[in-house]
């Protein structure tokens, strides 16, 4: 942004110093001097190219002069345009402004994506889990340096991340991010109240979306749900649950930060939903044989919640008969995820 205020600036004061330099010679050349000629002794005075005069100086003292300062100027304009122009090419200002063209063009091409409102604290660590999950997401922020910072994280590939700089409280904004074609929204905007907008709007834009919304104030929870997010999380809450465990149970908690942390392997707690044309349903758990096929674990079940039991079975036996529309709660790497992905929502 500031290789553009600078460029700007320098055509502008390259078009006042032109503008009074023509205005000059057509007042002190005299009347036979034509708008062309004063055009073209500017140019050729200013760039210092040293064509003949075009407007003859040599029998007017004040001509001359004005002449000179024009000269010296000229100079002085030329070389801060050069550098800025050269500063511009150089450090990718135009290769930036095509990226940002061929970046928007893929938002719009999105279609059950995430959108991520804030990269603040909270924002940033959610952009970074569905970084490292492959999931795609694009990035609502009001401030470019936050995404600069995010984008030159070293552990993480954020060189094509997808973003847009704008408020996302700005229904434009939201639909230029796809809200009204996303799976999900996370909202991580510092002020609960322009989080509550936001949910009010997207809920508007999309019905069938997932909002899962920050809030640091308790009061806002009940507000938020009651304008259609499907859930909150109180970073407090968390925090405070966190140096609980971290007391009570500290192997259990690095044995999950691992998995979080860890760079060789990407392991998660995963659900993954059994569609209804998936060839797994009619077939036992035992049948699919998930550790040796996808080197999975289920840990977890839950039937559809159409069903007279739709709470979770923790450790499901072998012989448990797969449902249409059931979840699995499995623990695995990502790229095994994914694959298992693909096959049970068929």
């Amino acid at each position: 942004m500031e290789l553009r205020r600078r460029l700007l600036y320098a055509v502008i004061l390259l078009v006042v110093v032109t503008t009074l330099s023509v205005t000059g010679y057509l007042w002190l050349g005299g009347p036979n001097v034509t708008f062309l000629q004063a055009l073209y002794m500017a140019v050729i005075t200013l760039a210092g190219v040293g064509y003949a005069e075009v407007v003859d100086t040599s029998h007017n003292p004040l001509l001359r002069i004005f002449n000179m300062f024009v000269v010296l100027v000229g100079v002085t304009i030329t070389v801060y345009v050069f550098s800025s122009v050269t500063a511009f090419l150089v450090e990718g200002e135009i290769t930036n402004i095509f990226w940002r063209r061929r970046m928007h063009k893929k938002i719009s091409e999105l279609k059950d994506h995430y959108v991520v409102c804030g990269l603040g604290t909270t924002g940033r660590h959610a952009v970074e889990e569905l970084q490292k999950s492959g999931t795609p997401f694009v990035v609502i922020e009001m401030h470019e340096e936050n995404i600069q910072r995010l984008r030159e994280h070293k552990a993480l590939d954020m060189a094509n991340l997808l973003y847009i700089i704008g408020d996302a409280t700005d229904d434009d904004v939201l639909t230029e991010a796809g809200v009204g074609r996303a799976r999900g929204l996370i909202v991580a905007l510092s002020a609960d109240k322009d989080n509550l907008v936001i949910i009010v709007m997207v809920r508007q834009m999309n019905p069938k979306i997932r909002i899962v919304a920050r809030c640091t104030d308790p009061k806002f929870s009940d507000k938020m749900l009651k304008a259609g997010a499907n859930s909150t999380v109180s970073p407090n809450h968390i925090g405070g649950l966190r140096m609980a465990s971290e007391m009570l149970r500290p192997n259990v908690v690095s044995f999950l930060d691992l998995m979080l942390k860890e760079q060789s392997r990407t392991l998660r707690v995963e659900e993954v939903e059994v569609g209804g044309a998936s060839a797994w349903v009619g077939k036992t758990l035992g049948q699919l044989d998930l550790r040796t096929a996808y080197n999975l674990l289920p840990m977890a079940i839950k039937r559809p919640a159409s069903a007279a039991d739709s709470n979770y079975h923790v450790n499901p036996p072998d012989s448990l008969t797969i449902e249409k529309g059931m979840i699995l709660i499995v623990i695995g790497e990502v790229k095994d995820l994914q694959r298992v992905r693909q096959e049970a929502n068929v």
